[in-house]
């Protein structure tokens, strides 16, 4: 059995083994669809961006507009018939998110309001990752919104896209995550979302389909390792690589436009009782 690496914070070695108790350890040839970056001890936020460049041998771009999760829509594989179908303003968010302002409203479920209490003060403010807010929020908050692209120096091409997303009162990171695309084994492309964390990482993989009203619907609703869902990995002391697949947690966000509005609703659930709502307010700016 693995043993989680030992010159870290307690509550980081003990997630750590559980997940290597009841996960799996992997090949990272025959996972590579699944593997992202591994955060360090010392937190994640701004200096997290740098460290990865440099490991990486990355030069970072984090200037101007039109910059975008994706480079194009394309990458998700959808058919010209759901390309057709989905609406205009959703590829450009898509496309040109940084060209966006966001504002955030969410509703917890009373029952996991601790739940999410405990992770804000045993994780989330020592780590500057995943800050989700703890009271309701019935009035808009504010977010920046960057879109950071890390560059080979060599080639000029993108090898990483971090979506940036702080409190703009407080400073206070909500997400950090690498974003990009994978190929599941079954054959569908979906969008993977990497949230760095202390010899680890949060994986959320996103099956896409379009909605009868054009809205992008990404979805994590898989039942085992190989589908869209949520995965935790880490390296243990031994530089072997574990994972952990939540069957019972799921996350659905739904990216609409009407009326050249656009929208996004984003639903936790666990064990198919709804944990958390985000609503987002989407603007271009001018």
């Amino acid at each position: 059995m693995g043993i989680a690496k030992k010159n870290q914070s307690l509550q980081d070695w003990i997630t750590q083994q559980w997940v290597i108790l009841f996960g799996q350890k992997i090949d990272t040839l025959k996972y590579e669809w699944l593997l992202g970056p591994f955060g360090g001890i010392n937190g994640i936020g701004l200096k997290y961006i740098k460290e990865l460049a440099h490991n990486e041998n990355l030069l970072i771009d984090s200037q101007g507009k039109d910059k975008g999760l994706l480079d194009s829509i394309g990458h998700l594989g959808l058919s010209e018939h759901d390309l057709k179908k989905l609406s205009p303003d959703v590829i450009d968010f898509y496309e040109n998110t940084s060209n966006y302002d966001l504002v955030l409203k969410a509703k917890w479920n009373p029952i996991f309001k601790v739940f999410g209490l405990l992770v804000k003060i045993i994780f989330s403010n020592r780590i500057e990752q995943l800050n989700v807010p703890i009271k309701d929020l019935e009035g808009s908050m504010g977010l920046t919104n960057q879109i950071i692209k890390l560059v080979d120096s060599q080639t000029n091409k993108v090898k990483r896209t971090v979506w940036l997303r702080t409190f703009k009162s407080t400073g206070k990171v909500v997400y950090s995550g690498v974003y990009g695309t994978c190929v599941l084994p079954n054959g569908p492309t979906c969008i993977k979302a990497v949230f760095p964390l202390p010899n680890g990482n949060a994986t959320v993989i996103l099956a896409p389909r379009v909605g009868q009203n054009g809205e992008l619907i990404l979805d994590s609703s898989g039942q085992k390792i190989g589908d869209s869902g949520f995965y935790f990995l880490l390296m243990d002391s031994k530089s072997e690589i574990w994972t952990k697949f939540i069957r019972s947690f799921r996350d659905t966000l739904v990216v609409g436009s009407e009326n050249g509005r656009i929208t996004a609703t984003q639903t936790l659930t666990l064990w198919n009782l709804r944990v958390l709502r985000f609503e987002y307010g989407i603007r271009k700016m001018v």
